[in-house]
């Protein structure tokens, strides 16, 4: 159809509390009438008879501007509109997605059980901070092993730059962006690459700045709060429609922009009393849709809340079981390895000082599993079932929200060198768990990742400048050393610098990333199932993880150190000229002892390291700050 022609075009939108609703269109006002229930046709869709709807039939272009007014107030764009080209205070605009021409009808999708995350913010992701220029960027992943692009949220938000989190808009993509096309063009990119795409969406809260749903209706509660403000409305009166509203937003990324998994922002605020919690209701809704589009689909929970119940499977028919979510995000790996890599012990991170922390993260995903949370004055976790695959556990060394949300968005490549980053990578990507990288940590950028926003909201703008001043100022941080999230040089400095990526230092982490994602793809016993033996020496800092017939060993320490190939009575049999016999604390957190101990040095195999080993009869001597990864 070319520009200006018109067609029959239906426009619905839920308003229960409206005495009288207009659709609004750039050359004329049309009257809407009272209906019944949504008028799609998808699955999700199906069986739904509520009232408070309004629809009109009208004959306009299929790409025309439009926005809705309630009782005769302000225009308003559409709580499920799929663009927003002026931004969020403006009109909708039409979008049909089934009019992308996709290459991709051969893609089946990608197991979560092989995956290795990366995660990304498109707008500083490239200099051009889009998702068409993302794109192009799509060959360095393949080269690095990912296989599956997770993208921070893209929903709208006010003015041009920010996280995402706090967006308005959930059906649409940000235009700044590159808007809803340019999403299936990466989506159809990155398939012809053979990475799977996630979608990192929020359904808990909604952003403060055009935020109008609660003009059209209950979309918002006082009944539960969280601490971004009002809640969504899950189980209160009306909250029929809101679920739904959230169900088709789910379903509307899988079934018309291909995405293959959806990351779902804190699900520990979407508070909802019902006895078929949300979460329940879309991960019955993902493999729904997942078996009529013939490719596997995947929801990945971010949780606070350290209960194994998030991924373990539903029930079968009216039964009791888990949520049955795929996957959930398990910061306690992330704490206890941050901790033992840098030394820091303020706030969380405390607890993770325990030196049982890393080898028990190593061995099950939650260190508070049931144990007292210093940090929440309480007790807090669950002990997650062995049978619970190790997959299903999203690991992690840094995030968008750990570095982000230090005072100045510094980066672990900021004050640990390349060879103690080296070891923190080692532990990951070998560890029993799903491993996600966040952009740029692969060759250790030294751009910072900072809090950045665009509030157009004058008063708005002033209170999230000053509250972030005043969080860190009782760390100890002076405020002119907080960088000003409204300034745009706090975005821009906090963009990628794809050159340096092939200079050194960062050129040889890079390698170093590839290679140990290469062993991972390689050998299945360094992926998924669980570390059999872990020991971990606290006093000279080395680390003995044995998966299968592999070992990892890790020397964070300042000196070099043997590391005994067998459980033993330590991770550690001495210093470098192996002379000590050990002082049994490196068994902590040992899971056995069948080992490699009986292997003469030519028997074993240095498959990866960080500096040259030695390996004597039952030892290897591991240099300062280095990592190998060796077999029999």
């Amino acid at each position: 159809m070319t520009a200006g022609e018109r067609e029959s075009l239906t426009f619905e939108v839920w308003a229960p509390v409206a005495r009288s609703v207009d659709l609004l269109l750039p050359d004329t006002t049309v009257p809407m009438q009272p209906a019944t229930g949504p008028g799609g046709t998808g699955p999700e869709e199906a069986g739904r008879e509520e009232p408070g709807w309004w629809r009109a039939q009208v004959e306009a272009d299929p790409a025309t501007a439009y926005a809705f007014s309630l009782d005769g107030g302000d225009a308003r764009p559409d709580p499920r509109g799929r663009r927003l080209p002026d931004g969020v205070h403006g009109w909708s605009q039409r979008f049909d997605t089934t009019r992308f021409a996709w290459s991709d009808d051969g893609w089946a999708g990608i197991e979560l059980a092989d995956a290795v995350i990366y995660e990304l913010h498109v707008g500083t992701f490239t200099r051009d901070g889009t998702l068409d220029a993302a794109a192009e960027r799509l060959d360095h992943l393949v080269r690095l092993g990912v296989t599956l692009v997770e993208l921070l949220p893209l929903a709208p938000f006010p003015g041009e730059r920010g996280w995402g989190y706090d967006g308005v808009a959930p059906y649409a993509v940000h235009e700044a962006y590159g808007g809803p096309e340019a999403l299936q063009r990466f989506v159809d990119a990155a398939h012809r690459h053979g990475l799977g795409v996630c979608l990192d969406v929020v359904y808990n809260h909604l952003g403060p700045d055009g935020n109008h749903l609660a003009e059209f209706g209950p979309y918002l509660t006082d009944h539960h709060h969280t601490p971004w403000g009002q809640a969504l409305n899950l189980d209160a009166e009306d909250s029929d429609p809101v679920r739904g509203w959230v169900l088709d937003n789910a379903a509307q990324w899988v079934r018309d922009f291909h995405v293959d998994a959806l990351r779902l922002d804190a699900v520990h605020e979407l508070h909802d009393d019902r006895a078929t919690h949300l979460l329940e209701e879309l991960g019955s809704l993902a493999d729904t849709l997942a078996e009529r589009l013939g490719r596997p689909l995947w929801l990945i929970a971010e949780s606070d809340r350290n209960d194994p119940r998030t991924v373990t499977p539903r029930g079968p028919g009216p039964a009791i079981g888990g949520l049955g979510l795929h996957a959930q995000w398990a910061d306690d790996v992330h704490h206890a390895l941050h901790v033992a890599l840098t030394g820091e012990t303020q706030g969380y991170y405390a607890d993770f000082a325990d030196p049982d922390a890393l080898p028990k993260v190593l061995r099950t995903p939650f260190f508070h599993d049931g144990t007292l949370s210093t940090f929440r004055g309480r007790r807090h976790g669950r002990p997650v079932d062995p049978e619970l695959l190790g997959w299903r556990f999203v690991a992690s060394l840094q995030t968008h929200d750990q570095v982000g949300n230090r005072a100045v968005g510094d980066r672990l490549s900021a004050s640990l060198e390349p060879g103690r980053l080296a070891c923190g990578a080692a532990l990951l990507l070998t560890s029993p768990w799903t491993p996600m990288l966040f952009m740029g940590e692969e060759w250790g950028a030294s751009t910072p990742w900072q809090y950045f926003t665009d509030h157009t909201s004058p008063d708005l703008a002033a209170a999230v400048s000053e509250g972030r001043r005043g969080e860190f100022a009782g760390h100890g941080w002076a405020a002119e050393d907080v960088p000003d999230p409204q300034e745009e040089t706090t975005f821009t400095g906090s963009k990628l610098d794809w050159v340096e990526r092939d200079r050194e230092p960062h050129a040889r982490l890079l390698q170093w990333y590839a290679d140990l994602l290469r062993l991972r793809r390689e050998h299945a016993e360094l992926r998924g199932g669980r570390a059999d033996d872990v020991a971990y020496d606290p006093d000279r800092r080395t680390v003995r993880m044995r998966r299968g017939g592999f070992l990892v060993l890790v020397n964070l320490g300042d000196g070099p150190h043997r590391v005994d190939l067998d459980s033993g009575d330590g991770a550690d049999s001495g210093d470098g000229d192996g002379d000590g016999a050990g002082d049994g604390a490196g068994d902590r957190g040992s899971a056995g002892r069948a080992g490699l101990a009986d292997a003469p040095a030519g028997e074993v195999d240095v498959l990866l390291a960080w500096e040259p080993v030695q390996v004597h009869d039952g030892q290897v001597e591991l240099p300062a700050r280095s990592a190998a990864v060796v077999r029999r």
